[in-house]
């Protein structure tokens, strides 16, 4: 906790670290491009052949789904009056709108004012940014207008208490270059190589990628995160891989693993825990011949036997789970069960951890819960 750490106490404070396992899988998408490769191509560890999505593209996908669900959100693309891309002093003046600048006079602040007002552009500008209180932000700028000066109340940047690791898949993939020569053959009708169109379309066939993320419960006094945040997350990457990749290059990714695991002691976690996923290959097609989920079988065997091995340090586990996932512990296959909520997973975890430490995320009956809306109710 550092020295701009909210006083305020009527909030729902985080008081469990919490380490996040999601995984999404893409089919003939681009799920991450790389600007810097002069064509926008899908970003590929030059070693190992996995494809790569920095964190900053899945939080990208998080503030829009925020923003969707009528969260105020300070990081966000949008346009000024003059039609021109929001200046960041813009983007924070407009999470201030709830502080009402006539009712302080800078010039005439004594210590327990200047300790107010701190306080209030601490609680007005966190309950309206909905992303700085996950992930921080930069504040250092100067304000404009009638806000002018109020920004030395506020820290030069807030450090987010939920980070990702960049992401990789867990195998190889390989380009496709179809899309391209395709598409220019229909332009042009004839000759594709006398076509005219740089057309810069390229995907990979099929990349299963596993993120890392983390929910530190010290550093989440300094943003006033509460465990009503924590648990939106549950629904919320879900929600957005399905929402938020409707591009053209983006559209074919699906939410496929969600796992939340929440710690009982303080200042602990296990740290890593994609990294003991892999590949059935004895139940897989040929790596190179996967083109969806339904080719794949996702190895649980050594992520189940960690989270057993520790299961008195953990208090709970938030889990979803595709219905098409297939997955396998030892010698067991685990599929989705007849009925919705039920899958192989589930039970996995509950014969290691105990039935009460299983928490099966409904996601869509759970984001009503978390919306604007639903809390004012």
């Amino acid at each position: 906790m550092t020295e701009y750490a909210y006083a305020d106490d009527s909030y729902d404070p985080v008081e469990n670290r919490s380490e996040i396992v999601f995984c999404y899988d893409a089919v003939d998408a681009n799920p991450n491009g790389n600007p810097l490769s002069g064509s926008n191509r899908p970003r590929i560890d030059p070693r190992t052949q996995q494809a790569v999505v920095t964190d900053v593209r899945l939080k990208r996908y998080l503030r829009d789904q925020l923003d969707d669900d009528g969260h105020g959100v300070y990081v966000r693309n949008v346009k000024n009056e003059a039609g021109n891309q929001s200046e960041r002093w813009e983007l924070l003046r407009d999470r201030l709108r709830g502080l009402d600048p006539d009712e302080w006079d800078l010039g005439d602040l004594d210590e327990d004012d200047e300790a107010a007002l701190r306080e209030e552009i601490f609680g007005e500008f966190l309950d309206d940014a909905a992303d700085v209180r996950y992930f921080g932000a930069t504040m250092s700028m100067d304000l404009q207008e009638k806000y002018e000066g109020f920004e030395d109340y506020l820290p030069d940047h807030f450090t987010g208490p939920v980070q990702f690791s960049p992401a990789k898949t867990i195998h190889p993939v390989t380009e496709n270059e179809e899309y391209n020569s395709l598409t220019s053959v229909i332009a042009t009708g004839s000759d594709k190589k006398q076509g005219g169109f740089d057309l810069d379309d390229h995907r990979i066939q099929y990349g299963f990628i596993a993120f890392h993320g983390l929910v530190d419960e010290h550093g989440a006094a300094d943003t006033k995160l509460s465990r009503e945040d924590v648990k939106r997350l549950d629904t919320l990457c879900w929600r957005a891989i399905k929402n938020q990749t409707i591009s053209r290059s983006k559209v074919g990714q699906e939410p496929r693993l969600y796992l939340r695991v929440e710690y009982a002691d303080e200042g602990y976690h296990l740290g890593g825990l994609t990294r003991d996923l892999a590949v059935d290959e004895d139940r897989s097609d040929p790596i190179e011949n996967v083109r969806n989920v339904r080719d794949l079988t996702v190895d649980l065997t050594d992520l189940l036997a960690r989270l057993e091995r520790h299961a008195d340090r953990i208090d709970r586990v938030r889990v979803a789970a595709s219905n098409v996932l297939a997955a396998s512990v030892d010698d067991e296959v685990l599929t989705a069960g007849v009925d919705t909520g039920q899958h192989g997973i589930y039970d996995a975890l509950r014969e290691r951890l105990g039935d009460g430490t299983v928490d099966v995320v409904d996601v869509y009956d759970e984001a009503g819960r978390t919306k604007p809306a639903a809390a004012d109710d």
